[in-house]
């Protein structure tokens, strides 16, 4: 379990570093858009490329950060079946969730996005609009972003054996919406009082 354990922590590193530093990607779509519509506004010329620029930049950030948000624990649940329950049912949940669902979709996602990349890749597939740009890179990203998730969720699932055995302590401890808004309330009246004493 221990060389398991390693290998999660190897891919909670690298897609860690890389779901960190796709966001530089959404300043360079910000500075694309600006950059589009200025030249736009100003000299009347634009082109799709530009635009369609901005979606491969958000679409690599978005995919890129998707395992490390996993990771993270920052993905989205419905809390009103999971919240209610013991932790003990909350691991299992999670456990039996990654297994049967989450690894299946995010395989199955990268195993039918291969080859519709190799053949754009090979075919030379162009966008359909004037000007656009090729299309491979676009689904490259897409199975690229697949890829980590399939890592990140066997990365889960040992991590989540380890903690129900005891093994490793349980890296997001879960909080209730009411016990996040408590301590939200206090670090804000702690704030508060900080500032009012500061004034004194």
């Amino acid at each position: 379990m221990q060389a398991l354990l390693a290998i999660s922590r190897g891919i909670d590193r690298a897609n860690a570093f890389i779901g960190k530093a796709v966001i530089w990607l959404i300043l360079l779509a910000v500075l694309v858009s600006a950059g589009n519509a200025v030249s736009r506004k100003l000299f009347n010329l634009s082109s799709n490329a530009w635009l369609e620029l901005q979606w491969y930049l958000f679409g690599a950030a978005f995919m890129g950060a998707a395992a490390y948000t996993l990771q993270q624990n920052e993905h989205i649940r419905i809390d009103v079946f999971y919240a209610s329950r013991s932790r003990k049912t909350q691991h299992w949940i999670d456990l039996l969730g990654h297994i049967f669902f989450l690894l299946p979709f995010v395989a199955l996602m990268a195993w039918l996005l291969w080859p519709y990349t190799v053949q754009a890749f090979f075919s030379g597939q162009i966008s359909t609009n004037a000007g656009g740009l090729i299309i491979w890179p676009a689904r490259a990203i897409l199975l690229a972003g697949f890829v980590m998730l399939v890592f990140q969720a066997l990365a889960e699932i040992i991590k989540k054996i380890a903690v129900m055995r005891g093994l490793m302590e349980d890296p997001h401890p879960f909080v209730s919406a009411q016990e996040q808004a408590l301590h939200e309330v206090e670090e804000l009246a702690a704030e508060v009082q900080a500032v009012a004493e500061a004034k004194k």
